[in-house]
């Protein structure tokens, strides 16, 4: 039975159904709710919520579950092999759910804490290994290995009181998520800009993975270990701002600016430009004493993290349930807001985080998830729409 056939002959809850049902929205609103829950923290001053705590959840909790919800659907087109659905997802989601509640929870010891949070993504990393090498699909064993390096980020998390300095963790993990967007977005942005052109009779643009990209991705995963390594040398400082103007020719050989016609495509393309120049100021950042080092911080998890991952989520629900992959004013206003948030949270981080710049992005962040959410409930708890002529 092929993949598709597998799917269709589900017959278990909706939510359940599809990888993406339940991670995207369970991601989206854990993504509207922790930004405002820290800052309204921060600025009170009151200690409940820490700053790791609120690294921790937007790198391991909203976009884990994101990730998660993009693999769990994609992984059986690429292996051909059977989807994680029904029981085994619902199981999935649950470690993911139980892994927020014990972050919240007061009072646990930080073994229950550590051990329940980090279940969720060593299972999602060895279910992705598994699929991976059931299937022999060794093109995407790079993939396995970012997956693995993100639980690893998180067990470190848990550990780093007793060995490791405060930032290591946070460090692994966005060095993971960087190469995903490099690895993954390097495929679909171009991908779907020549699907896109072809279906207006125009002709495509450069093709994907050609030796420039790979030759590109290899130089951005060599850049992001020397700053994981050694995040003040200089050597870090030059090969990230390198990659970041090579990522950047990179996205330029996709002809965006053929796209604006449709949002849903152009979108794909700022959000692989917000990680060139996260990329660059990360660099800039250990190179000179202007640009402050949290500015290429925020411009990836903020911008390149935040957009990106809308762009997909809203891609991905649309195509996987029947509907027109076209933006309707809700997605464009999604795309509207979560940019306003990453430029507000880069100009905050640029002076002394201005309280008012940080607030006004936090708005703009749980806005954009919130509307995700709110929008998209509908396509992702009720059965695909039948199509005209369907029995």
């Amino acid at each position: 039975m092929s993949t598709a056939s597998r799917r269709r002959a589900y017959a278990g809850p909706i939510l359940f159904s599809y990888g993406f049902r339940p991670f995207f929205l369970g991601g989206a609103i854990w993504a509207s709710i922790t930004a405002p829950l820290w800052v309204w923290s921060y600025l009170a001053g009151d200690g409940w919520l820490t700053r790791e705590w609120h690294i921790h959840e937007m790198l391991f909790g909203a976009l884990a579950a994101i990730v998660a919800g993009f693999l769990t659907t994609a992984v059986p087109n690429w292996t051909g092999r059977m989807p994680v659905i029904g029981a085994p997802l619902a199981g999935l989601f649950g470690l993911w759910v139980a892994g927020r509640v014990v972050m919240l929870a007061p009072g646990l010891s930080s073994v229950i804490t550590g051990v329940i949070d980090s279940a969720f993504l060593v299972v999602f990393a060895a279910v992705v290994w598994r699929e991976v090498l059931a299937g022999r699909n060794w093109r995407n064993a790079p993939v396995c290995l970012l997956v693995s390096l993100m639980a690893l980020g998180n067990v470190v998390f848990h550990l780093r009181p007793a060995f490791w300095d405060t930032d290591i963790a946070w460090r692994v993990g966005i060095a993971a998520i960087a190469l995903l967007i490099a690895l993954i977005g390097g495929r679909i942005v171009p991908s779907f800009t020549n699907n896109w052109l072809k279906a207006q009779g125009q002709a495509p643009t450069a093709r994907p993975e050609s030796r420039f990209d790979h030759l590109v991705l290899l130089a951005t995963a060599g850049a992001l270990a020397a700053w994981l390594v050694a995040p003040a040398s200089v050597l870090a400082g030059s090969a990230m701002s390198a990659v970041g103007v090579l990522n950047l020719v990179r996205l330029a050989r996709w002809g965006g600016w053929r796209t604006l016609k449709e949002p849903l495509v152009w979108i794909l393309h700022v959000g692989y430009g917000w990680l060139a120049l996260a990329l660059g100021l990360l660099g800039l950042g250990v190179l000179s004493t202007v640009v402050p080092p949290t500015l290429g911080v925020h411009a990836l998890t903020v911008g390149a993290v935040g957009v990106m991952t809308l762009a997909v989520m809203t891609r991905a629900s649309r195509g996987h349930t029947g509907r027109a992959l076209a933006a309707d004013r809700s997605v464009q206003l999604i795309y509207l807001l979560i940019n306003l948030a990453a430029v507000l949270r880069v100009a905050a981080a640029a002076g002394s985080l201005n309280p008012v710049l940080l607030s006004a992005s936090v708005i703009a962040w749980s806005l954009a998830f919130g509307l995700f959410a709110f929008t998209h409930i509908p396509m992702l708890t009720r059965p695909r729409p039948m199509v005209a002529g369907q029995a």
